[in-house]
């Protein structure tokens, strides 16, 4: 799903790109976003479908040892548990997943095979899962919660996932974390009921969509505007010399400053410096909380924001 902690995000390197691109029309970067918001949100189905493709590949590796010229007895006879994993089987038969993968079909084992097969070895010599393959069976709470405990602890924090999906998308990788922790909601709505769980939409509602077109059009057509803002706390600078980037964090802090009555103006503040801090260089996040203080304070004693 598209928070608006991702929006924001997006916005800046949106504007940012128009700003240095000639011949580029506002359409343009409104449909660059659109694009990048919408590329994002197929990180949360593809981090659902690499659990299914572990369970997979954990398949056909016990049917390939089954099948083996001399197969002990164990190997004939293996433990089925994490592959008919109840959270697994009813994530597969969701309506959404199901509608998305037929929409956008996603493999794990074409895009990634040696991650997919490094990773299903990190889980299978797990404390965890080995604990889970002696439990009993048919627990369902159980089922869900392996796979929460597997995501959070040897997944979503893996160093190859992140060198797997920077491969695979260049939109994936700084919203990594973010979509991590939709998953684990997820798993937790599945942990409470198996039938007619909605997955996460894209945007949360109407508005957050409204919110990014709003938040890009608003900085693009406004850039003389909020760019004599910020020239005005930053005498002793010739604009020129402050990192670009920083300008473009800031004409986007001010937007959502003077445009989005209901959002206070720490959070606004608050997101954008730590935008720069992401994004620019290792000064960028306190000369960025300086000069947006000094506007909000201005803007406020001449009545342009009147919001808290």
């Amino acid at each position: 799903m598209v928070n608006r902690v991702i929006i924001r995000s997006k916005v800046v390197q949106v504007a940012y790109s128009y700003f240095i691109t000639e011949n580029k029309s506002i359409k343009d970067a409104e449909n660059e976003l659109l694009h990048s918001l919408a590329k994002g949100h197929e990180l949360y189905y593809a981090l659902l479908q690499l659990m299914i493709d572990l369970t997979d590949l954990q398949a056909q590796r016990l049917d390939a040892a089954r099948n083996k010229y001399l197969p002990t007895e164990e190997e004939r006879n293996p433990n089925m548990r994490f592959v008919e994993n109840q959270f697994i089987k009813a994530l597969r038969n969701n309506i959404d997943y199901i509608e998305h993968y037929n929409d956008k079909p996603f493999s794990w084992s074409v895009v990634a095979e040696s991650f997919l097969n490094k990773m299903l070895d990190t889980i299978t010599s797990s404390d965890e899962y080995r604990a889970y393959m002696n439990g009993p069976f048919n627990d369902t709470e159980q089922d869900c919660e392996l796979w929460r405990v597997l995501f959070k602890t040897y997944i979503a924090p893996s160093d190859e996932l992140t060198d797997a999906i920077e491969n695979i998308s260049l939109y994936w990788n700084e919203e990594l974390n973010i979509e991590a922790t939709f998953v684990l909601k997820t798993i937790k709505q599945f942990r409470k009921e198996y039938e007619n769980v909605k997955l996460l939409p894209m945007y949360k509602d109407e508005d957050d969509r409204k919110f990014a077109l709003d938040l890009l059009h608003n900085t693009l057509r406004n850039e003389k505007l909020y760019r004599s803002y910020i020239e005005r706390f930053t005498k002793n600078w010739e604009i020129e010399r402050i990192a670009f980037m920083d300008v473009v964090i800031m004409m986007t802090a001010i937007s959502e400053l003077l445009q989005e009555p209901t959002i206070p103006t720490i959070v606004t503040l608050n997101e954008y410096i730590e935008l720069a801090k992401t994004f620019s260089t290792e000064q960028s996040g306190t000369f960025v909380n300086g000069v947006l203080d000094a506007i909000v304070k201005e803007l406020k004693k001449d009545g342009v924001i009147t919001k808290n």
